[in-house]
């Protein structure tokens, strides 16, 4: 990407080669005669959005349904983040067409509310279910980063641009059908990124885990640390994250841990599993620091980060998926998921195998 873009400036070269990220999904500008890059309007980019977040979702909705064993026609609820880019009709209505599905499939859009809305929506997707026992229900996260991009050789331009990739991803969702009517939220089946090849499993993967509970920590006097808003100066939306950001997250998570917990007899100690969104290295050395992670505990945060980035909602269901693979995961067992975003919000979710 240096090399792409000419870019000479020790400091920002710094800034890309320090980041733990290896590779990442990216759809740049078209080519100029003269071999640059040009200058997308933010027409241009939304058109970036739409077409490659189409494209992405799609692959993700199929690879979920095939790996779950269900199909088109058995989703009942649609559910689509995103936050590089605002449509309306919105990615849901789009995918209903696209795909074919039922004209009757119930659908929710969130749009905006940062890294942190893949668990958010979650919780709304969860409900769903559980008051449709037996029906499937879909949360796809969709985030074309490269839609949202500002050039300008600014630190701050430099940051967001070393840091977040494209990306899809996919989880089915049910519970179960009972006589006595709904139950806990069922276990789920996560898709595989848009923007990477099925990773086979050595063995037999674990079961799928039962949602058991969610928390929700904002924090309000940070409000401003992370946004996604309009640059009179270019004439077009772009990122905004304040150094301060990991530091925030880190000194918070011990309180949102502790909400998730509180009533359900469990320990720190008891989490065997943890699901934690790639938000950066800074960010994930921070939680590592304040809840006594391992580099084990968080090895599938760290290695999406370096192989795609930060991909916003979706992140915490690419290392979901990598867990899954592994077949790790034991009855009895409990797990926790965690993203963070602007607001700044720490959404958590609990989960048992």
């Amino acid at each position: 990407m240096l090399d792409e873009f000419g870019i000479t400036d020790p400091r920002v070269r710094s800034i890309f080669l320090n980041s733990a990220i290896e590779r990442r999904g990216l759809t740049l500008p078209p080519l100029l005669p003269d071999g640059s890059r040009a200058t997308e309007t933010q027409g241009e980019l939304l058109r970036k959005h739409r077409a490659g977040g189409l494209a992405m979702g799609r692959e993700a909705i199929e690879a979920c349904l095939k790996d779950a064993g269900a199909s088109l026609e058995d989703i009942r609820y649609l559910c689509v983040t995103t936050t590089t880019g605002l449509l309306t009709p919105g990615f849901s209505a789009l995918l209903i067409k696209e795909l074919g599905l039922d004209v009757h499939t119930s659908r929710l859009d969130v749009v905006g509310m940062g890294c942190n809305a893949g668990l958010n929506a979650l919780t709304a997707v969860a409900s769903w279910a559980n008051a449709h026992p037996g029906e499937l229900a879909l949360l796809v996260c969709i985030e074309a980063c490269s839609a949202a991009y500002v050039f300008d050789g600014t630190m701050r331009s430099s940051v967001v641009n070393s840091l977040f990739g494209d990306g899809a991803g996919a989880l089915a969702v049910m519970a179960p059908a009972t006589a006595d009517g709904p139950s806990d939220p069922a276990g789920t089946t996560p898709a595989t990124p848009a923007t990477e090849p099925a990773e086979e499993p050595e063995g037999p993967a674990g079961a799928d885990p039962a949602l058991l509970k969610f928390s929700s920590c904002i924090i309000p006097e940070a409000v401003g640390a992370m946004r996604y808003d309009w640059d009179d100066s270019h004439g077009k939306f772009s990122f905004y994250l304040d150094p301060e950001v990991p530091y925030v997250v880190g000194a918070h998570a011990e309180t949102a841990l502790d909400r998730l917990l509180a009533g359900t007899g469990l320990l720190r100690s008891d989490i065997s599993h943890w699901v934690i969104h790639s938000g950066g290295k800074k960010v994930i050395d921070a939680v590592r620091a304040n809840l006594g992670l391992s580099r084990h505990d968080v090895r599938h945060t760290t290695g999406v980060l370096r192989d795609h980035g930060n991909v916003s909602s979706g992140s915490f269901l690419f290392s979901y998926e990598r867990l899954r693979a592994e077949g790790v995961t034991a009855p009895g067992e409990f797990g926790v998921l965690m993203t963070m975003g602007p607001g700044s919000t720490i959404e958590m979710a609990l989960v048992s195998w």
